[in-house]
């Protein structure tokens, strides 16, 4: 059997998080096997076991994965407002439709946070992490408490406007959490 290259290893478990990223996210860690993620990978079962000890190292490692890229563009330097900027691009995204109807690629602690709060050993502790990290590039300076109010706001708004149907009344409650947002910012 041929041996798999450093690269090809890493590649191949980059396609398994992204797999298990998306899927933990649109049906919860519960209803998400391992079988099913190795499949939206195009990888066999097997396969799985050179990159991950358990599931809940992969659901740990693909919350990480996602937080990453949920946040990464507003963990930018503090220099000469470059985060301030990035911050309302972030925001502005984050309270979207689209946002609403992408729970898939969309932020990871609101579509899992309840499900990881009820333990999922590693992942919730990963969760808890990322909430630490998220608020602390929401807050203004080193105002944890602000950080913490802000992420609050966005996951609130965001989780409600997912259990309504209507497009109108997810409008509104869109607009009533970025007008909120505003207000905490002024």
């Amino acid at each position: 059997m041929p041996r798999v290259s450093e690269a090809e290893k890493k590649k191949s478990r980059k396609r398994i998080l992204d797999a298990a990223a998306r899927l933990i996210r649109e049906n919860g860690v519960e209803a998400t096997s391992v079988a099913d993620v190795m499949t939206a990978a195009g990888m066999t079962h097997g396969g799985f076991y050179r990159h991950f000890a358990n599931k809940d190292e992969l659901v740990r490692a693909a919350f990480q994965e996602a937080v990453d890229r949920s946040v990464g563009a507003m963990d930018v330097p503090e220099a000469e407002g470059a985060r301030e900027e990035a911050r309302k691009r972030y925001v502005a995204t984050y309270l979207s439709q689209e946002h609403v109807e992408s729970r898939g690629t969309g932020c990871p602690i609101a579509a899992l946070g309840a499900e990881l709060g009820r333990g999922h050993g590693a992942a919730k502790k990963e969760a808890a992490a990322s909430v630490d990290r998220v608020a602390a590039l929401l807050a203004d300076g080193d105002d944890k408490q602000e950080g913490y109010e802000k992420l609050a706001l966005l996951v609130g708004t965001i989780t409600l406007a997912r259990l309504v149907d209507d497009v109108v009344t997810r409008e509104l409650i869109l607009d009533a959490g970025a007008t909120a947002f505003k207000r905490s910012t002024s």
